[in-house]
């Protein structure tokens, strides 16, 4: 039997990237998966093939830094699925990356509501639909750049903190439902990486190289098998665990700081 086999699943900002890697990989296991995505091009353009592929999957048009929009978008799984049994938080909308003094509270505003309130929201809009299901499994997508504190992505790395202590929180207290929820800190090739590459003569060998198994991460067949485990009855026994999906890169780790910022400024 394949691991999702009759589950019910939504994925926010599965339009693309690692979102859409994991979608296409839970529906190859047997899952019904809500495409949760701002995007109605990419959106659809995922379903259809999802579809095609003989897949369940519904399009609905989110917003996850509006709460009532993703209060609708878990009603919708249940009404077009009949119920929800995952939950995977992935979208959320970047801000320009420049120097934490020049971050404006408008963009730590926009980075915490596509973050944590939007995993905040949806969790406890699945609560209700997991409970009736006798649990669930909730995956958060946290960020090495927290632990190494990556320039320029101040607000990214505050809004990555405070997920991990949303995911262990939530841990703690809804295992009395039968909810493990886990968080996975993942590196693959999406929308930012393949833009980056374009722009940057070396970026993904140099990114390959960083790395102890010396090649960078495919959304579908690196980062989805991990978020399935985790979804699945295999990760039964796993819950307020934080994973990292990224070649190894933690181990190393990495140095952020741009080429052109002095040691000194006083």
């Amino acid at each position: 039997m394949r691991l999702l086999e009759n589950k019910v699943a939504l994925i926010t900002g599965a339009g693309g990237g690692i979102g859409e890697g994991v979608a296409r990989y839970f529906v190859k296991q047997g899952a019904a998966v809500v495409v949760a995505e701002l995007n109605p091009a990419l959106g659809e353009a995922v379903v259809s093939d999802l579809r095609t592929q003989g897949g369940r999957a519904l399009f609905f048009k989110t917003d996850v830094s509006d709460k009532q929009n993703i209060i609708d978008a878990v009603q919708a799984a249940e009404e077009h699925f009949g119920g929800l049994d995952i939950l995977v938080n992935n979208a959320f909308a970047p801000t320009p990356n420049v120097l934490m003094e020049d971050k404006s509270d408008e963009m730590l505003e926009q980075t915490l509501g596509t973050t944590v309130w939007a995993a905040w929201w949806a969790m406890r809009a699945a609560l209700p639909l997991m409970r009736k299901r006798g649990g669930g499994a909730i995956i958060n997508f946290y960020s090495i750049d927290t632990e190494i504190g990556a320039w320029l992505h101040a607000d990214y790395n505050t809004a990555k903190s405070a997920i991990l202590g949303l995911t262990r929180s939530a841990a703690a207290e809804w295992g009395r439902f039968n909810i493990r929820v886990n968080a996975i800190a993942p590196t693959a090739m999406g929308a930012t990486f393949h833009k980056l590459a374009a722009e940057n003569p070396g970026f993904a060998e140099r990114s390959a190289s960083m790395r102890p198994l010396g090649r960078c991460g495919e959304p579908e067949a690196d980062i989805g098998p991990v978020v399935a485990f985790l979804a699945s009855e295999m990760a039964r026994f796993v819950t307020g665990e934080s994973i990292h999906v990224d070649g190894g890169l933690h181990l190393p780790g990495y140095n952020s700081r741009p080429a052109d910022i002095p040691v000194k400024e006083y």
